[in-house]
């Protein structure tokens, strides 16, 4: 198993969640961050904001399905601009279901 993490604008947040029920990956988790990729922020006039809103969607898959779902979330959170975000995609070792014990996803 897997895990895809993407940091993606706020604003892509539903458009990728949609995307993703629709390649057949309804299962996430979403939240709200603060970050800065390697542009160290923006600068608005003389102020900078170095902590910027992204969201964060966080997937779970078998092994083949990663790169269905990596390119669903890039086509997805895709505008063409600095700030697009970033994927990461780690190993899972387990994953239990609470409510039953089943193990896997």
């Amino acid at each position: 198993m897997k895990m895809v993490r993407a940091i993606i604008r706020p604003d892509k947040e539903a458009e990728v969640a949609s995307a993703l029920a629709k390649a057949n990956f309804p299962a996430l988790t979403k939240w709200d961050v603060l970050g800065r990729g390697k542009q160290q922020g923006v600068q608005v006039g003389g102020q900078v904001y170095d902590e910027l809103s992204k969201s964060m969607v966080l997937v779970v898959v078998e092994d083949d399905q990663v790169d269905s779902v990596r390119q669903t979330i890039e086509d997805a959170a895709f505008t063409s601009h600095p700030g697009d975000g970033k994927i990461f995609v780690t190993s899972v070792d387990s994953a239990h279901t609470i409510r039953t014990g089943q193990a896997g996803i």
